[in-house]
């Protein structure tokens, strides 16, 4: 398994990230350009005064306006006349001033940086700590990212983990739980409190580490709903093996959507319609729960569509198979799930009724 995550340890979220990295990250104040854009213009003025003052090259005005500013020191390259010596007590004064400026000022806005890292971390790990119910995606990925950003929409409460730091960084500017680690360890996935979660998804780009972590994952959680990416074809039945509830292959999906857009275009763009955000319209799961008002009820007399304008597309028993597009004297059972089309607030309706 050369292709395995080469961590060390408990692969935890408490490895350093270079500071070069982090310091990508720092937004630099408004002050701060300012001073460094005032500094750069007593520079310019620095060397047009010593030009046209005592004649000096513009090489030799740079060279000493450089070791006034700093404080280097090293004497005046060429004698200074006494008009020469009053312009360049300006410089002394307002380039020492400014350095000082710059130097204090780039010291506290790193100081800041690095307080509300820790800070911020130190919250995460908390959250974390808190989760249950959850949903745990292994990989920082374009497809976790897609993911996690369904989850947030509900919101749904979800946490991510990878070995790239500089990947997690995309996911914690969104103020999204992340932990540094390899989801293969069982002592990561403690971390991410497996025992208590609702579902994993394995969403690295490789199908050898997927399967590792689906194999470690369900050892430590026997009822844990686990979904994985396939990036091969022929890894889907060796992922349903490892334990996987299903498999998804993003290439075989777009090559599928690809073909139903020329074939079945209106299909797509009702699919499309329906599951966009942007749209009053969504498509749900509602499980019916013990003691709902309308469980033992028919479709009908439930009158989900009358009350909560909600279209019931199919009916999912505990037991049964899908029943799609349900007869009006479908009896509806304790533990069904619905499946249902309708805006946002019939559904959310239809959940506290299902509840």
């Amino acid at each position: 398994m050369g292709e395995r995550f080469a961590l060390v340890g408990k692969q935890c979220h408490c490895a350093v990230t270079p500071l070069s990295r982090r310091m990508a990250n720092v937004k630099v104040p408004f002050n701060l350009k300012l001073i460094a854009i005032l500094l750069g213009l007593l520079v310019i003025v620095g060397i047009a005064g010593f030009h046209l003052i005592e004649g000096w090259s513009y090489f030799d005005g740079f060279y000493m306006v450089l070791t006034t500013i700093t404080s280097i020191g090293y004497g005046e390259i060429h004698p200074l006349s006494h008009a020469g010596r009053l312009f360049n007590s300006f410089v002394i004064i307002t380039g020492v001033g400014l350095v000082l400026l710059l130097v204090g000022g780039a010291s506290r806005t790193l100081l800041e940086f690095e307080i509300q890292s820790l800070f911020g971390r130190r919250r995460m790990d908390r959250e974390i700590r808190r989760l249950t119910g959850h949903f745990i995606i292994c990989g920082a990925g374009r497809v976790g990212r897609s993911v996690a950003r369904e989850l947030a929409r509900r919101p749904l409460p979800f946490v991510v983990v990878d070995t790239s730091e500089e990947k997690l960084q995309k996911y914690a500017s969104e103020g999204w739980p992340t932990l540094r680690g390899d989801a293969t360890q069982a002592p990561v996935l403690h971390e991410l409190r497996i025992e208590h979660a609702q579902g994993l998804v394995a969403a690295t780009t490789t199908d050898a580490i997927n399967i590792y972590i689906i194999l470690t994952a369900r050892s430590l959680n026997p009822n844990l709903k686990i979904i994985a990416r396939a990036a091969e074809e022929e890894a889907e039945k060796h992922l349903l093996t490892a334990g996987a509830d299903s498999v998804v292959s993003p290439y075989r999906f777009a090559g599928y959507r690809i073909a139903q857009t020329f074939m079945r275009p209106n299909v797509v763009d009702f699919f499309d319609t329906a599951m966009n955000q942007q749209r009053p319209l969504e498509i749900e799961e509602v499980k019916v729960g013990k003691g709902a008002r309308f469980a033992g009820q028919t479709l009908e007399g439930s009158r989900i569509r009358q009350e909560l304008g909600v279209i019931v597309l199919a009916i999912k028993g505990e037991h049964t198979a899908m029943r799609f597009n349900p007869p009006p004297d479908e009896v509806i059972h304790e533990g069904d799930h619905l499946i249902a089309m309708g805006d946002p607030d019939g559904l959310r309706r239809l959940e506290d009724s299902a509840s």
